[in-house]
């Protein structure tokens, strides 16, 4: 009898283990599809601050962390023009530009993006 019970609590344990497996990589609305959704949104929130040169940006918080945001070159919000990117540390933009903004990472590259007002 006792090993009866032993093995029906081995057997539940498992059996619990298995289904919360299965539901975490086959429920739509949680747990493996979640963490993934939460990933392309951070990933796509990522690109709106992550500008290429020619493309036009506002700057948020431009007197603390200043934070670029890409937005439409024929727009209002249009303030400058991004020129060029530099890579390494203590990198400056020449006087051509207008504004620049300095990025260091210990996990990438550092650099420095340099802007023209539109």
């Amino acid at each position: 009898m006792r090993r009866l019970i032993n093995v029906l609590v081995v057997l539940a344990v498992f059996g619990g283990g298995a289904w919360y497996v299965w539901d975490y990589n086959t429920n739509p609305n949680g747990g493996k599809a979640k963490k993934e959704a939460s990933q392309a949104a951070q990933a796509e929130e990522n690109k709106k601050h992550d500008p290429r040169i020619g493309d036009c940006v506002r700057i948020e918080d431009p007197q603390g962390e200043p934070l670029p945001v890409i937005v439409d070159c024929g727009s209002s919000e249009a303030q400058y023009k991004m020129g060029e990117k530099l890579y390494g540390p203590d990198k400056k933009c020449g006087p051509s530009f207008d504004y620049g903004i300095q990025y260091s990472s210990r996990r990438a590259a550092d650099f420095t993006m340099c802007f023209t007002k539109v």
